[in-house]
C-alpha cells in the first residue's frame, strides 16, 4: 500500500505520520528522499528484509531529488505487497508524470495550512485538543489563546502544552505564559502609537529591532495601516470592512475607535506617512528603523 501526504501543514502532515506509525507492528524505516540514490530503490521497495515479513518505508521530500524522482513512476508498479511505502511531499510539483501516477496508485492525503481566514477553525481545534489534554478551554478563552499566538498550528499546539502542565487556564494565565507572537507585538506597537505614545514607541522599536526583519515589520505596521485607512474611509460596520479586505474582524474591530477618532483627514496623513517611508526605505540610504520610527511618530502626533 502507497499513501502520499501533501500540504504545507506540517504539524497535521507529523501527527498523520505519528498514526501510521503507530498502527505498524514493527520499526518505521525513515529516509531522507533529498538523497536518495536509484541503486537504493529496489531493496527500499521490492520485499521484506532479514528481520521484518512487513516493512514501513517513511519517505520524505523525494521530488527535491531530480533524478529519482523523474523515474520513480516506473518503480510504483513493483512496490512490494509487503511493504507500506509513505511519501510526505508538502509541495511537489503536480504536472510532473511520478505525482501523476501516485494520483492514481497511491492514497493521497492533503493537509492545507492554516491562513488568515481560518482564525475560526483555529479556535474550535484548540478547543477540542485542550480537552483531549484534559484541559477546560473556552471558546472565549479560546479566542484570547489565538489572539495571542496567531494564525500557527505549532503555536497553538505547544501553547495548550504549557497551559496544560499547569492544569489551569484563564486569560491571565495566556498572557503570562504565551509568547505572543510577532504580529501581536506589531499591532501592540501601532495600537500604542495611535495612543500618542512616542516614548514607548521607541522604546518597543529598541525592543523589536533585537529579534525581528525591519522590512518584515514594516509590511505588517503597513498592513494595519492599510485596515485604519479602510476603516476610516469607509461607511459599512467594521465585520463588513474586514470581509471585503480579508483582514481578521476581531483586529479590525480593534482599530475601529482611532479610525472613527481619526476620520478620513488623519487617515489619510498615515497614510502619507507610510508610504513616504516606504519611499525613503527603497530609495535611499536611510536605516529602516529610523525610517519605520518616522512614520510612526507621525501617526502618534495625529
Amino acid at each position: 500500500m502507497t499513501t502520499l501526504l501533501i500540504g504545507e501543514n506540517s504539524f497535521e502532515i507529523e501527527r498523520e505520520l505519528q498514526r501510521i506509525v503507530a498502527a505498524f507492528d514493527g520499526r518505521a524505516e525513515k529516509i531522507d528522499g533529498s538523497e536518495l540514490e536509484l541503486k537504493q530503490i529496489p531493496d527500499l521497495l521490492m520485499g521484506a528484509s532479514l528481520f521484518a515479513d512487513k516493512r514501513l518505508v517513511i519517505i520524505k521530500d523525494l521530488s527535491q531529488n531530480k533524478t529519482v524522482w523523474t523515474d520513480f513512476a516506473d518503480w510504483l508498479p513493483r512496490v512490494s505487497d509487503d511493504i507500506q511505502l509513505v511519501l510526505v511531499e508538502p509541495k511537489p510539483d503536480k504536472r510532473m508524470r511520478t505525482f501523476k501516477e501516485l494520483q492514481k496508485a497511491a492514497n493521497v492525503k492533503e493537509f492545507k495550512p492554516w491562513g488568515e481566514r481560518d482564525t475560526r477553525v483555529a479556535e474550535d481545534w484548540a478547543v477540542k485538543e485542550a480537552k483531549a489534554m484534559g484541559l477546560g478551554l473556552t471558546s472565549a478563552l479560546a479566542r484570547s489563546l489565538v489572539e495571542r499566538t496567531g494564525i500557527d498550528q505549532w503555536r497553538v499546539f505547544h501553547a495548550l502544552e504549557k497551559l496544560a502542565a499547569l492544569g489551569d487556564v484563564s486569560a491571565e494565565i495566556i498572557e503570562e505564559v504565551v509568547d505572543a507572537n510577532p504580529t501581536e507585538n506589531i499591532f501592540q506597537l501601532f495600537e500604542t502609537a495611535l495612543r500618542g505614545n512616542s516614548a514607548k514607541v521607541h522604546a518597543m522599536l529598541q525592543t523589536l529591532e533585537l529579534t525581528e526583519e525591519a522590512y518584515q515589520l514594516f509590511a505588517l505596521l503597513s498592513g494595519q495601516a492599510f485596515q485604519l485607512a479602510a476603516l476610516a474611509l469607509s461607511d459599512k460596520p467594521s465585520g463588513e470592512v474586514a470581509k471585503d479586505i480579508g483582514a481578521h474582524p476581531f483586529v479590525v474591530s480593534k482599530l475601529a475607535p482611532a479610525a472613527k477618532k481619526l476620520g478620513r483627514p488623519g487617515a489619510r496623513k498615515i497614510i502619507a506617512a507610510f508610504t513616504e517611508a516606504d519611499d525613503s526605505m527603497k530609495t535611499s540610504a536611510i536605516d529602516p528603523w529610523v525610517a519605520i520610527e518616522r512614520a510612526l511618530l507621525k501617526v502618534a502626533s495625529q
